[in-house]
């Protein structure tokens, strides 16, 4: 399959020249602009960076420059690697050094860019700010649809991040799969885009939308982002809105005084969505398409699709949570048991996907990808499988119906989040101290994180500024509780369910 994606971007950029690209905190930036910055950041990325450097950093920043220059590095058949500059500084030198990154662009400074301006002169920091247009047409290189176009850092039990390369052909494959979906769009539409840059779903909410030349509308970084989000899709009638579900759970005391009836796309990703919300959501939304759509880093963006609807959803929710739906197209999926053998119908497993869709797999971590990665099937019909962690089975209908998860993976905000990773740090506060994280919903759709560490109640303020050093703020504890010993299942294994009933008496 060609890689088609980047052809359309150029399209629209010459036939909706005038039109609007972006709408960034109130200011609207056009298809002529974005050319523009395009064009500058190929143009320095021909002259002053190396051939065999793959990896550019960029700070997410959420500003024009950005997304120009993001789309500079992918239309030069560069790849992207995306760094919140929210993020503690260990974290993301972490990410630099694990990347390999040479070239940093960044639209200003912030505490990562003057720590490698001290400590890091042999890494190119370049202010993409102070990038004028000189007059170049955007260039049309042929993109290798094997090579990577961005790598994103999801959680790690071990501390360290791991890098998911997604290649211009996985791009390709989402985008086609997506609009095998049925949508009617077109350069009239107008899409939120809530994410950070370092979440996938990101790469949707702007990448779809500019193949059109439809306009993007993007949370302002220093925002609240539920409210920023309404106030978005009131505001300018947005048309398509793809969300993190626990954005509805912090709306929710406001959805009888919303009516969006503009809104003609409604998709929800990144966490479970319960069929009480959407409902609620729906009557705020009548003229819109209501679906959740699900799919891991792993399998670039997502690959699963389910059409809600008020009737159709009824009694096919587990514990209140809307199905996952159908494979979109190129995806294949089974649920699996712990012998990675597939199951019958009905039965509960492991969720495996499979498809073009898919990573090659882990950044320079073969052991990682070993374990996530296995093959199925005979010879011509082998396919290789991405274990998902996510506890699933296949209904009457054929929809993949979610049940929980099978390891300590959580979501948390729409991020994925390992709770051995914010143990790992908690543990390096105090080494000699054994601690538990565990996921908790005080309310329904927000999930929050709470750690129990043995030992005396003195520690558990400080060690909450400690992780904030050492981790993102979604990643970030809550709350800390004490306690005298941690209990222990007939396992031996620390019992997360005793811990959680805690919390739930409290």
């Amino acid at each position: 399959m060609p890689v088609n994606w980047p052809s359309s971007i150029l399209t629209a950029c010459t036939e909706h020249s005038t039109r609007n690209a972006f709408c960034i905190a109130g200011r609207f930036f056009s298809y002529a602009q974005l050319a523009e910055r395009i064009a500058a950041t190929q143009q320095l990325l021909k002259h002053a960076v190396r051939a065999g450097d793959t990896f550019i950093g960029i700070i997410d920043n959420n500003d024009f420059d950005t997304y120009g220059s993001l789309l500079g590095i992918l239309l030069s058949g560069r790849a992207y690697v995306p760094i919140n500059p929210r993020n503690p500084l260990e974290r993301s030198m972490e990410i630099v050094r694990h990347a390999g990154i040479k070239t940093l662009l960044a639209s200003k400074g912030d505490a990562l860019t003057s720590h490698l301006d001290q400590h890091h002169r042999e890494i190119k920091l370049v202010r993409t700010d102070t990038l004028g247009p000189d007059g170049s047409p955007i260039e049309s290189p042929e993109l290798k649809g094997d090579e990577a176009a961005y790598m994103l850092f999801t959680s790690g039990s071990t501390g360290v991040p791991k890098g998911v390369p997604i290649s211009f052909r996985n791009i390709d494959t989402f985008i086609d799969a997506f609009l095998a979906l049925g949508y009617q769009l077109d350069e009239n539409d107008r899409f939120l885009q809530m994410f950070d840059l370092t979440f996938d779903l990101s790469v949707m909410s702007y990448l779809v939308p500019l193949t059109l030349g439809s306009c993007v509308y993007p949370v302002p970084a220093d925002e609240i982002k539920y409210m920023a989000v309404y106030q978005l899709l009131e505001d300018h009638d947005l048309t398509f809105a793809l969300m993190v579900p626990s954005i509805l759970s912090y709306l929710r005391p406001h959805l009888k005084d919303i009516r969006l009836d503009t809104l003609r796309y409604s998709l929800f990703c990144g966490e479970a969505l319960y069929d009480d919300v959407a409902r609620e959501w729906s009557t705020c939304t009548p003229n819109a398409r209501i679906q959740n759509v699900y799919g891991p880093t792993e399998a670039t963006i997502f690959c699963l699709a389910y059409d809600w609807t008020r009737t159709r959803c009824a009694g096919k929710s587990v514990n209140g949570i809307v199905p996952l739906g159908k494979p979109m197209k190129h995806t294949q999926a089974i649920v699996v048991d712990s012998t990675m053998t597939p199951v019958r119908r009905g039965e509960q497993g492991e969720l495996c996907l499979a498809g073009d869709q898919l990573t090659a797999g882990y950044w320079r971590n073969p052991e990682r990808s070993k374990r996530a990665f296995f093959t199925h099937g005979i010879d011509g019909d082998a396919l290789v499988y991405y274990r998902t962690g996510d506890s699933a089975y296949v209904d009457s209908d054929g929809d993949f119906v979610f049940c929980g998860r099978i390891d300590d993976q959580v979501k948390v905000q729409g991020y994925r989040v390992e709770l051995r990773e914010v143990e790992h740090h908690a543990r390096q506060f105090d080494a000699g101290r054994n601690v538990a994280a565990v996921a908790y919903q005080k309310q329904p759709g927000i999930t929050s994180i709470h750690l129990f560490v043995e030992g005396e109640r003195e520690h558990t303020g400080r060690i909450i500024d400690f992780l904030r050093t050492r981790l993102p703020y979604y990643m970030v504890p809550s709350s800390v509780t004490s306690i005298e010993r941690l209990p222990l299942n007939s396992n031996g294994k620390t019992d997360r369910q005793k811990l959680l009933q805690a919390l739930n008496r409290n």
